[in-house]
């Protein structure tokens, strides 16, 4: 890239640090330092604010970069992605924004242990939370090194990794300084930077094509080099029953995995009631539902305007394919507007990694500390005899040390994040997100769904239940080829594969399921009736939420 482009974007990247640096800073000065400030920022967001955060939240470098890369590259399969994650939105919206709400105070493991013991309950909900959150953050990490690597010529390794290292260091920051207020705010002023430039190249493809759509798909078709393959499923899919089994598996994982994420999770108890996290979802659905519809005109349009060999070329993931897409748009290479487009379109790319890694910094924080650390606080206890809600206010730790410990385990979250983005800097960025969504389909959600709705699910059983899908999920993707065995894989000259597919989904979200079940039938204890028809009332009515 020339030295223009390297300055304006650059020039661009410093404006929105210093801008999200400068809000941090500004809440930092007005917090009260109590927990529910630190991590709800005392539940003042309304439904539309909370909304466009949770779009900001959720539409990160995997959609952005990701899914429109994928596009480029494989076309037909690459837009399930986008399909996948748009129809989890629907688990969301009517299995649990309400309901989380309800039972829960600051974590996923807050709704589970309202009626559970709550040491082992929230250990294992702490844990699984935080290796969800760290796959998560992996991703961003993954993102924001291609994107620098791509404006420095692709050529510089060591500013690749500084630039992973720059981005968690200013998580750390992030979550430290301005807890949840500073981080809702960057993802809002994020969402609506991420939709302007979206609607923006969106509109350019449409214009470039004279607003064909049919002349949009065949010339894509025409340069991807795979001709009306690329229009129709088995591209990347279709090569064989692995292919088609590692597709269900994706699917599985990006539609149920939604439901199970804890920094979207922790976006319900922002707003002050159940009604405005269910306004909350709705507000969201819709920007996010437009934005992915935008990102298949975007993934088509690499394809057509710059050619999938190009993007290949440019990265083997297909991470770059939105900026150069901006850069042919603008008027191509040298020209001012390809510079200005590909300046603006990095930087808010640059912006979504930012806020999409602060907000899921700071819900496994919360989890290091509200569940982990506090539960080590808190008496052993082999019932529980208090209501959810006097619990709830009794039980975790003193809030200032727990709130003390949530911004060390920040900056813990961020180095071991920082060192696996390192070591995963060549994969495609919604594929690692993939990877996430399986671990959080298959530890977090089936131990949130029978909480919720079972009525004998037991401490036995949650435990089980979160172990089941968590273990044998992260044991699969050890043991599958994004590892090891595979010319793309993390370890290419090692070789210990054992496991075909490259999502678990298909087999870690029902050995989740299964394990909970296993875990309650062959439970001694029995569960307690009463506090399942307190925690009942409580999740439909809102009677008692905090």
């Amino acid at each position: 890239m020339s030295g223009d482009h390297q300055s304006l974007a650059l020039l661009l990247f410093s404006a929105f640090v210093a801008v999200t640096l400068g809000i941090t800073t500004w809440v930092s000065r007005h917090r009260h330092g109590s927990a529910e400030e630190f991590y709800t920022g005392g539940r003042l967001f309304s439904p539309m604010e909370n909304g466009f955060a949770i779009a900001g939240d959720y539409m990160s470098a995997a959609s952005f970069l990701g899914i429109s890369g994928l596009i480029a590259l494989f076309g037909y399969d690459g837009m399930l992605y986008s399909v996948g994650f748009l129809v989890a939105w629907l688990v969301v919206l009517l299995l649990v924004a309400e309901l989380v709400r309800n039972c829960g105070r600051f974590t996923l493991a807050d709704v589970v242990a309202a009626r559970m013991r709550e040491r082992p309950v929230r250990i294992a909900a702490g844990t699984s939370s935080v290796a969800v959150s760290v796959l998560y953050l992996v991703a961003q990490m993954v993102g924001a090194g291609s994107l620098v690597a791509l404006l420095l010529g692709g050529t510089s390794e060591v500013a690749r990794a500084w630039t992973v290292i720059g981005v968690g260091a200013l998580m750390v920051v992030y979550v430290t300084l301005g807890g949840m207020r500073a981080t809702t705010w960057i993802q809002i002023v994020k969402a609506v930077l991420l939709l302007a430039g979206t609607v923006a190249l969106t509109v350019l493809v449409l214009v470039r094509f004279h607003g064909d759509f049919n002349a949009l798909l065949t010339t894509a078709a025409e340069r991807s080099g795979h001709g009306k393959e690329f229009l129709v499923p088995g591209l990347a899919y279709g090569g064989g029953w692995t292919a088609r089994f590692d597709f269900i598996s994706l699917g599985l994982a990006l539609v149920l995995g939604t439901a199970g994420l804890p920094h979207i999770l922790s976006r319900f108890y922002t707003v002050p009631t159940a009604r405005a996290a269910r306004r909350s979802v709705v507000w969201s659905i819709g920007l996010i539902g437009s934005f992915y519809l935008m990102t298949i005109v975007l993934g088509f349009g690499a394809a057509a305007v710059v050619g999938t060999d190009e993007v290949r070329a440019s990265s083997a993931a297909g991470n770059t394919a939105v900026p150069l897409l901006a850069l042919d748009l603008g008027g191509g290479a040298g020209s001012t507007g390809g510079t200005v487009l590909f300046a603006v379109v990095a930087a808010v790319a640059f912006a979504t990694i930012l806020a999409v890694v602060a907000g899921i910094t700071l819900a496994s924080s919360a989890s290091v500390a509200h569940d982990l650390y506090a539960s080590l606080k808190r008496p052993r206890t082999k019932s529980p005899t208090k209501s959810p809600a006097k619990s709830h206010a009794k039980s975790h730790a003193k809030p200032h040390s727990e709130v003390a410990v949530a911004r060390l385990a920040a900056a813990g979250i961020g180095a071991v994040a920082i060192a696996l983005g390192l070591l995963a800097r060549d994969l495609n960025v919604a594929f690692l997100v993939g990877l996430a969504f399986a671990v959080a389909a298959s530890a977090n959600l089936p131990v949130l769904l029978y909480s919720l709705f079972w009525r004998n699910f037991t401490t036995r059983g949650a435990v089980w239940s979160v172990y089941g899908g968590l273990v044998p999920a992260v044991l699969l993707v050890v043991l599958s080829p994004v590892v090891s065995g595979s010319p793309e894989a993390i370890f290419p000259g090692m070789d210990f594969q054992v496991f075909p597919l490259q999502n678990p989904g298909l087999v870690s979200i029902p050995l989740g399921f299964l394990a909970g079940w296993l875990g309650t039938v062959l439970s001694r204890e029995t569960a307690d009736e009463a506090k399942h028809a307190e925690s009942e009332v409580r999740s439909l009515t809102g009677a008692g939420a905090v």
